[in-house]
């Protein structure tokens, strides 16, 4: 199956969020290339961007999971780098 590089931008406003959303993290981070968090103190979010290198799918998956919690939105970017990996 083919990767594909993409961004996952995550912003969180329910802090109650947070543990399910590492959660979610952890079981896809052999694809996780980097993940950056940024704590918004004064508006009370906080922005998280994950670089992932996975199968459409997964990634497709993993934003969907995301996206559907409560108090946290997800915007997923795809890049044209497409590895073929050969099974």
């Amino acid at each position: 199956m083919d990767t594909r590089v993409a961004v996952i931008s995550i912003i969180v406003e329910n802090k109650n969020a947070i543990e399910r959303l590492n959660h979610l993290l952890q079981e896809e981070s052999e694809y996780i290339i980097g993940r950056m968090g940024v704590p918004y103190r004064e508006k009370g979010v906080s922005i998280i961007s994950i670089v992932i290198d996975a199968p459409q799918d997964r990634i497709s998956t993993l934003s969907g999971k995301i996206g559907r919690m409560e108090g946290v939105s997800a915007k997923t970017a795809y890049s044209n780098v497409i590895t073929k990996v050969q099974e």
